[in-house]
């Protein structure tokens, strides 16, 4: 197994906007970050994963760049920028900056070139087409809802944006749009950030032609995902540029990919290949929406279909690729509330998926505020929302008139994004210690007892549980470097497995639910284990059957 030093690292989200805001408007900054760099030296992680903040006239949330050289003024300036990458530096910790090159925002000046007219130099850098038959030019629907095409008066064509109608897709067969991403990359390099995180970064090669896709059910639109995700030319972008930005500068990149296969996975992260390091894949995000359909129509998790997912990355990227392994993200709703118990066993369930994923091979990446154990939020009224993809689904929804308002609602608490994007709980005063003003989304009344002071001074609190398996990681070769094999691959209750390197051997039990079942350790395994981490018991060595507490965790390793 190839060393490196972003497979041993642990990397850190944040989300700007909903971190920390330092002068009341609301909204969270850079200085605010800034004010929080010694909470995340406390907590032990490696690496800000920092998402977009970036120029931009905010349609998604920042994902929308009008210029990709400059600060969005909401939070600060490029000068608070370089202090904050110091900063961290100075601690020790490295900053992957969120790359958006699929798509910019309608206000960047390419656009605004490419747009005024048919025969600008700029008009090639984006999708164009003319009508078709009166309507668009083809059936893909928008990820955002609605047609992927937006039609412009002006010039008498349509341009293609996969997600919303300000985020207009660039044109990559165009070489000079290469060179441009390029040499912006390297501008960001040359400032001293140490990794890019890139966004649908799958979704760059588009099949030539365009065609139409199979239409959904009761839709006049096509997902025209076969069409846009893991093109025909993606491995020559990506080849293209490793080559000319990434190679050599011991960077940390991980690729953003909807609808990858392990074995697309490994094309994409072999280092033999000179493209990436990691990937995000979906597989396990959607395991709780019914099959078929889109991720509003929920339905329960079956821990078997959980343990079938990883178990396959696992195996299938294992000596070849390498897994990036999260649980949140700021477009997934909490953990805790999700495959979790947020009530009574909130802590306990928390601690064990942490454990969980934590333990197996890969990068673990930590979402904002999940190391205090934050839950989904319930606003009352839609009016609350601020999320394009959730508003844009209400409203179509409640026109159609298909549903209740009340069952869209349960949808929007289950899986709406805004459930991540909840301001931080820094504390127990107003607002959770986010903001002295009004902030832009609502905190989650839950702040008063879930919160960082709170969890700084409980020794037994998630952030202190988070912390001691980041601190292992950097004690034991294994847990980074180890092979994963599953056990009890049929338990509807027991997610547990081992981690091999030489001679030495980890197991890992965990119980995703509120029973008692029973682990037998199997004969393989007996042997001389001592417990390394639980959220219920404390030291001790390996019995041979484990009662399980209801959410409970044991890693033990051998002696």
């Amino acid at each position: 197994m190839e060393k490196q030093w972003w497979k041993e690292a642990v990397v850190y989200q944040i989300y700007p906007r909903s971190f920390k805001d330092s002068n009341g408007d609301g909204i969270g900054d850079i200085k605010g970050i800034i004010s929080k760099l010694d909470y995340l030296q406390e907590l032990g992680v490696d690496v800000v994963w920092l998402s977009p903040v970036y120029k931009s006239p905010n349609d998604d949330n920042g994902y929308d760049i009008s210029d990709y050289r400059d600060i969005m003024d909401e939070f600060g300036t490029m000068a608070d920028w370089e202090e904050m990458l110091q900063e961290m530096h100075k601690r020790g910790i490295k900053l992957m900056m969120d790359l958006v090159v699929n798509h910019t925002s309608d206000e960047h000046g390419w656009f605004l070139e490419s747009k005024s007219s048919k025969d600008s130099e700029y008009r090639n850098y984006y999708i164009w087409r003319p009508g078709k038959n009166g309507r668009e030019p083809n059936n893909w629907e928008s990820v955002f809802s609605g047609s992927a095409w937006k039609y412009d008066e002006a010039t008498d064509e349509y341009f293609l944006h996969i997600f919303s109608k300000k985020q207009p897709d660039l044109n990559w067969e165009n070489v000079k749009v290469r060179q441009e991403v390029y040499d912006m990359m390297k501008f960001w390099i040359d400032k001293g950030v140490d990794g890019f995180r890139m966004d649908v970064i799958n979704f760059i090669s588009k099949v030539e032609g365009l065609p139409d896709g199979e239409p959904i059910e009761g839709s006049d639109y096509a997902s025209g995902s076969d069409y846009f995700m893991n093109g025909p030319k993606i491995h020559d972008y990506l080849q293209e540029m490793n080559q000319k930005v990434l190679s050599g500068n011991g960077l940390i990149t991980v690729g953003e990919m909807p609808g990858v296969s392990p074995e697309e996975g490994i094309l994409y992260t072999d280092s033999s290949r000179n493209e990436l390091n990691m990937v995000f894949q979906f597989e396990h995000m959607d395991l709780d929406t019914v099959h078929g359909q889109n991720k509003w129509h929920y339905k329960d998790l079956d821990l078997k279909d959980l343990k079938t997912t990883m178990t396959k990355w696992q195996k299938g990227l294992e000596g070849k690729g390498w897994n990036s392994l999260y649980w949140n993200n700021h477009d997934q709703p909490r953990i805790v509330s999700r495959f979790g118990d947020d009530g009574k066993y909130r802590v306990k369930s928390a601690k064990m998926l942490a454990t969980c994923l934590h333990m197996m091979q890969g990068t673990p990446y930590i979402y904002q505020g999940e190391e205090l154990g934050m839950t989904n939020v319930k606003y009352d009224d839609i009016t609350f929302y601020k999320d394009i993809e959730t508003l844009n689904m209400y409203n179509e929804r409640v026109n159609d008139k298909q549903e209740a308002p009340e069952e869209i609602m349960a949808s929007i608490y289950r899986k709406g994004r805004d459930n991540a994007r909840t301001p931080v709980q820094w504390d127990s005063t107003e607002n959770g210690g986010f903001t002295e003003g009004t902030p832009w989304l609502g905190v989650n009344p839950n702040y008063t007892e879930i919160n960082a002071a709170q969890a700084l001074e409980d020794k037994d609190s998630v952030f202190h549980y988070y912390k001691k398996l980041i601190q292992l990681r950097k004690q034991h070769d294994i847990i980074v470097y180890g092979t994963y094999d599953l056990l009890l691959e049929e338990h509807p209750e027991i997610f547990a497995y081992t981690r091999t390197l030489g001679d030495e051997k980890l197991l890992v039990v965990t119980n995703f639910s509120g029973n008692n079942p029973v682990f037998t350790v199997p004969e393989q395994i007996k042997g001389s284990y001592e417990l390394l981490i639980s959220n219920g018991v404390s030291g001790g060595d390996m019995p041979s059957e484990i009662e399980l507490e209801p959410w409970e965790a044991r890693v033990y390793k051998s002696k």
